[in-house]
C-alpha cells in the first residue's frame, strides 16, 4: 500500500491550501482515513479523521471550522481544505489509513502513512 500526498506549500497567514492524499494498493474498504501533522521541533499529531463513507468526521479542537476533511464514499483518496491558515499551522502533514473502521486519534491505529507534505504559513 503506498500513500501518495501533495498540495503542500508556502503561503501567508489568512490564506488556503487543500491537500490531496492518494492511497493505491489493497486496504480495508471501510478503513478510516485521517491527517496528522509534525511541527517544528514537536510530536506528531492528530488533525483530522473520515469514516467510509465521508458522513463521520473528527477533527482536533485547534483546527475546527478552519479544516474540512473530505472523501468520495468508499474511495481511498482523502482531502484536508485548510482556510484561514496561521502560522501554528505549519508542519509536515501526513496521511494515514487505520487498521479498521474505528475513529481515532491515535496514531498507533493507523497502519500506513504517507510520505509527509510541508505546509509553511508565514504572518
Amino acid at each position: 500500500v503506498q500513500l501518495q500526498a501533495s498540495g503542500g506549500g508556502s503561503v501567508q497567514a489568512g490564506d488556503s491550501l487543500r491537500l490531496s492524499c492518494a492511497a493505491s494498493g489493497r486496504i480495508y474498504s471501510s478503513a478510516v482515513m485521517a491527517w496528522f501533522r509534525q511541527p517544528p521541533g514537536k510530536e506528531r499529531e492528530f488533525v483530522a479523521s473520515i469514516n467510509w463513507s465521508g458522513g463521520s468526521t473528527t477533527y482536533t479542537e485547534s483546527v475546527k471550522g478552519r479544516f474540512t476533511i473530505s472523501r468520495a464514499r468508499g474511495q481511498s483518496t482523502v482531502y484536508l481544505q485548510m482556510n484561514s491558515l496561521q502560522p501554528e499551522d505549519t508542519a509536515v502533514y501526513y496521511c494515514a489509513v487505520a487498521r479498521g473502521s474505528t475513529a481515532s486519534t491515535d496514531s498507533a491505529s493507523y497502519i500506513y502513512w504517507g510520505q509527509g507534505t510541508q505546509v509553511t504559513v508565514s504572518s
